[in-house]
């Protein structure tokens, strides 16, 4: 594929292979280099095609799914299967299975509830005092 023409990466295999660098985690930038062009024409593209604008997307909403889905499952904390491979005295091997527990990660818990529930979770409230009574402001210079 050719480096900085716009028509090899609004082909299918173009665009299969902008979502797959955006679903690797890449940024605009990185995916830009990767294409030989700058990050400011790459967004003159995205504008122009739609088609790359929507690979992109998709390959971000992908791996974004799957980061939330793990932050909710360190959140709420889970049970695993570790399995170990153990050599015994007499050179026999087994295999020992153990059922774990993830208890809940109170910081994640934070996290998730600052960013979905911003209006009761954020550390600074918003307040707003009002009255129907008239005050007055007096500011001294002093020199």
């Amino acid at each position: 594929m050719a480096k900085g023409k716009y028509t090899d990466w609004i082909e299918p295999d173009g665009l299969e292979q902008l979502r797959a660098w955006a679903r690797d985690g890449l940024t605009d930038e990185q995916i830009a280099h990767n294409m030989g062009i700058c990050r400011d024409t790459l967004y003159e593209w995205k504008k122009r095609f739609p088609d790359m604008a929507d690979a992109l997307k998709k390959g971000k909403d992908a791996v974004d799914l799957e980061v939330e889905n793990a932050l909710l499952k360190r959140a709420m904390g889970y049970d695993y299967t570790e399995t170990r491979t153990e050599t015994t005295e007499d050179g026999m091997t087994r295999t020992v299975v153990t059922q774990k527990a993830m208890p809940p990660d109170t910081t994640a818990q934070i996290f998730w509830l600052k960013n979905r529930r911003p209006a009761v979770w954020r550390d600074k409230q918003q307040v707003e005092h009002s009255t129907d009574k008239p005050f007055e402001v007096n500011i001294r210079v002093i020199e």
